[in-house]
């Protein structure tokens, strides 16, 4: 039978190959189906601007149906649907605005300053002290069952002398 091509946005399959796929892809029910799928996930405001903007749809108050369903150019919102959409993107702007006053301004300065005292007192540790205290990994053998490529340098390994030519 041959491999099928399972269409996840039209929900059917067919023989796959080259021109069957292209064909569908390219197809006017594949697009529409497309369309559908990506508009489930769009923003609350650009939905309720989108919907004031459209008169509301004649067959769809009287019947409760449209032939054109989704991609009706009329609005087939009711009034109440409509004002649960306006709270809807009320909610999500007044979280927006919470979440950006919870945010603390950023001070570039005062963290700079920090940052230089910090230096300046490790600095002035390091000079007094003779060098660096080295701490294993937790979990790690003692520091005499370590081979030596992995054991701490000494301050003896720190020197160097001044003949030491490079390249």
């Amino acid at each position: 039978m041959g491999k099928r091509y399972f269409c996840d946005y039209c929900d059917r399959s067919f023989q796959d190959n080259l021109h069957n796929r292209k064909k569908h892809l390219n197809g006017v029910q594949h697009q529409k189906c497309k369309k559908v799928w990506y508009d489930l996930f769009r923003d609350a405001a650009e939905i309720l601007a989108e919907e004031e903007c459209k008169k509301l749809c004649r067959r769809f108050l009287q019947t409760g149906q449209c032939d054109f369903g989704p991609s009706c150019r009329f609005s087939h919102m009711s009034v109440q649907d409509l004002d649960a959409l306006k709270a809807k993107v009320e909610a999500e702007r007044k979280l927006k605005e919470e979440q950006n006053r919870q945010i603390p301004p950023c001070r570039v300065d005062a963290w700079l300053k920090e940052r230089a005292k910090r230096e300046s007192s490790r600095s002035e540790s390091a000079s007094a002290s003779e060098g660096p205290i080295y701490h294993l990994p937790p979990g790690w053998p003692p520091l005499c069952e370590l081979p030596p490529s992995l054991h701490p340098p000494t301050p003896a390994d720190w020197s160097v002398s001044e003949d030491l030519e490079w390249g």
